[in-house]
């Protein structure tokens, strides 16, 4: 650990042009929720100068018990949104158990997590290596694909869900000739190629880190409000969910197959409804399940990679267009028996 976290310091301090406190006068509280993450306060940050009074949870307790050490979990966004609020902090960063995955907090509790951090990272990495491939997991937004190809000028490649996809496709890229520098998902694994394509969530934050050191280094800004300007111009969906549509598996309805045929028969059915409806227009590009645009969002309906469930994500500007593509879904998916659809019910009702 002494040798990771002083190769963590090292990187920050290059970044800043070799000071040896850059972050000096930040003050930066992490959030470990009783996680693997509690030394990245005293085994980073406090080397590099920073405030880090206000951090919370960072022993580890397997119990858990101020809330799930998960960036995605609401619970948590809003504990480390709090101590940065509360303490007046710059920055707050939260981290999963075992510090593969993590998020950030600005100093207005504007929360860098899902595609919001996939833009923030995606920016950084573009200054560094302009026109590189971003290689996302499958339910990344239609507003992020714009971000990074028309205000970055890099190009989107989203794939499949499972960092070890996302990770595997940007090795293959680099491999074929195709330049890929950063793989992420919206869980908030990332992997950097000049960190050997390893997911891990303190270097994912040293690479923030660095963008504060070196902007306040070059005068070009200070403080938090340097990575908010960098997301500026990112679209984001008014109305974002996922519903889990499970397969019963003792159903009458599969014939004896496996829930995975009967999961792709249900894709195969929505995609043929799909071509037939003008208001809906197929993704020409995809890799995974059934990605459909109309009703001024999207939707993505897919098989999971290990139960017998269909998640369906809708993305829409309004609960109205929102509702619209759900009942898109559920006209064409209700034949099936086997299938619960009782969440996407609940949801076209307004329940």
């Amino acid at each position: 650990m002494n040798i990771y976290t002083a190769n963590l310091v090292e990187a920050v301090r290059r970044a800043a042009g070799n000071i040896e406190k850059p972050l000096e006068g930040f003050h930066i509280v992490v959030d470990a929720g009783n996680g693997a993450g509690g030394f990245f306060m005293g085994k980073v940050l406090e080397p590099l100068g920073a405030v880090t009074s206000g951090s919370q949870f960072l022993e580890p307790d397997g119990l858990f018990p101020n809330h799930i050490p998960n960036p995605e979990d609401k619970a948590a966004m809003r504990a480390i949104t709090q101590a940065v609020l509360e303490n007046k902090a710059d920055l707050g960063i939260i981290f999963d158990t075992d510090v593969d995955r993590s998020a950030a907090v600005d100093s207005s509790g504007r929360e860098f997590n899902r595609n919001r951090l996939i833009a923030l990272m995606s920016a950084i990495v573009l200054e560094e290596h302009p026109g590189t491939t971003i290689v996302t997991d499958s339910v990344t937004s239609d507003g992020l694909t714009a971000f990074i190809e028309n205000k970055l000028g890099g190009k989107h490649h989203r794939f499949k869900r499972g960092y070890k996809n996302v990770i595997d496709e940007a090795i293959r890229l680099n491999f074929v000739g195709e330049e890929s520098h950063l793989a992420i998902e919206t869980s908030g694994h990332g992997a950097l190629k000049e960190n050997h394509w390893l997911d891990d969530g303190a270097y994912l934050m040293v690479k923030v880190l660095n963008k504060l050191a070196s902007a306040r280094v070059s005068g070009s800004g200070c403080g938090s409000k340097v990575l908010t300007d960098m997301v500026d111009g990112l679209e984001e969906a008014e109305v974002a969910v996922e519903l889990r549509l499970k397969i019963d598996q003792n159903h009458a309805d599969l014939k004896g197959g496996s829930f995975r045929g009967y999961g792709e028969a249900v894709l195969k059915h929505l995609e043929n409804r799909v071509a037939s409806d003008s208001k809906l227009k197929k993704a020409p590009v995809n890799y995974e399940g059934v990605r459909v645009s109309g009703h001024g969002g999207w939707f993505l309906l897919r098989l999971s990679l290990h139960d017998p469930v269909l998640p369906l994500n809708i993305e829409a500007p309004s609960l109205e267009e929102a509702v619209k593509l759900g009942l898109a879904v559920s006209a064409a998916v209700k034949e099936f028996a086997a299938l619960d659809t009782s969440a996407l019910d609940k949801f076209v009702r307004g329940l």
